[in-house]
């Protein structure tokens, strides 16, 4: 049995799920950080109105509004992932090759494939728009904990040649960039500046949590 906050809570949430066009925010959410220009062209939607919706999906705690590490005039809208956890909502996305890219390919991307072969059992691999000579010390001790090996890859350029089916950035700097809107996007906050193992574990966490939301089927969870 639901206990009153938590029962408050789904109410809101269901509240503000009544409308259509949330409903498909929410969705499109699911799989990809967006920023508001981003959601006003795939919903074909003035920005006022737009403006309206993420204010009612704020308001019932569903999303929250960051500004980005790299071009910081803009944001990204993110849904908290409790929300997509506690109402199943989304829809699951086929499982096949994945890339992943940051700006450094040092850190985030790198530990973002190695979850992906992990979890999916498909391949993936990264690249990044400036890639560093080498991967962060922090982010293999932070595989090793996750039971994770990042072997010996390097740090690699995006190419053109790279495989295109499924592309996820995950550092808002590379997601702008790239200025690839259809690809996907996961603002992951970078753990390099931070140094920590407790910020590159935090990025472990996140990931996993983006790849089986991304990737569970939420009518067989």
């Amino acid at each position: 049995m639901l206990d009153r906050d938590s029962a408050e809570r789904f109410a809101g949430w269901f509240k503000a799920l009544a409308d259509p066009t949330r409903l498909t925010i929410v969705d499109e959410l699911v799989r990809s950080d967006r920023s508001p220009t981003e959601l006003r062209v795939r919903l074909a939607i003035e920005s006022n109105l737009l403006a309206h919706h993420l204010d009612v999906l704020e308001d019932a705690e569903m999303i929250v509004r960051n500004r980005s590490s790299g071009d910081g005039r803009r944001r990204y809208v993110h849904l908290r992932p409790e929300v997509a956890d506690g109402l199943r909502i989304g829809s699951a996305t086929p499982v096949t090759e994945a890339l992943f890219v940051c700006t450094r390919n040092s850190a985030r991307s790198q530990l973002a494939a190695a979850l992906w072969r992990a979890i999916t059992g498909q391949p993936a691999s990264s690249a990044g728009t400036d890639p560093a000579d080498a991967i962060h010390p922090g982010a293999v001790e932070a595989a090793a904990r996750a039971g994770l090996d990042l072997g010996t890859t390097r740090p690699r350029m995006l190419t053109d040649d790279d495989p295109h089916a499924l592309v996820v950035t995950v550092c808002d700097r590379a997601h702008e960039q790239a200025g690839m809107d259809a690809w996907l996007h996961w603002s992951i906050p970078d753990p390099v500046p931070d140094g920590a193992a407790a910020a590159f574990d935090a990025v472990v966490d996140e990931l996993r949590a983006r790849i089986r939301a991304f990737t569970t089927d939420p009518k067989a969870a």
